[in-house]
């Protein structure tokens, strides 16, 4: 455990901060799972409206680096290829 003071703040932060990111990561996770369902359902404006979401929060989560960029990129990208493959 962290003795100094500088060190047991951080420690503080480093937990609020791990919370907040597995929320944001578990609400990206569950975004794209409507997506999925949408799509195994065959309702194309359920997988269109679940998309826009879910491509925001992808994008939000790369930016604050909650997973890579170009992970986030290629989660957009293949959720959009199997949206336009239903047409």
């Amino acid at each position: 455990m962290a003795n100094h003071v500088s060190s047991l703040k951080r420690a503080r932060q480093d937990l609020k901060k791990r919370a907040l990111n597995r929320t944001q990561r578990s609400t990206m996770r569950t975004a794209v799972k409507k997506v999925e369902a949408a799509i195994a359902a065959g309702d194309k404006d359920a997988a269109n409206a679940a998309l826009k979401s879910a491509v925001s929060l992808i994008d939000r989560a790369g930016g604050k680096r909650l997973i890579h960029a170009r992970q986030a990129s290629r989660r957009v990208s293949r959720l959009n290829a199997h949206v336009k493959a239903m047409a």
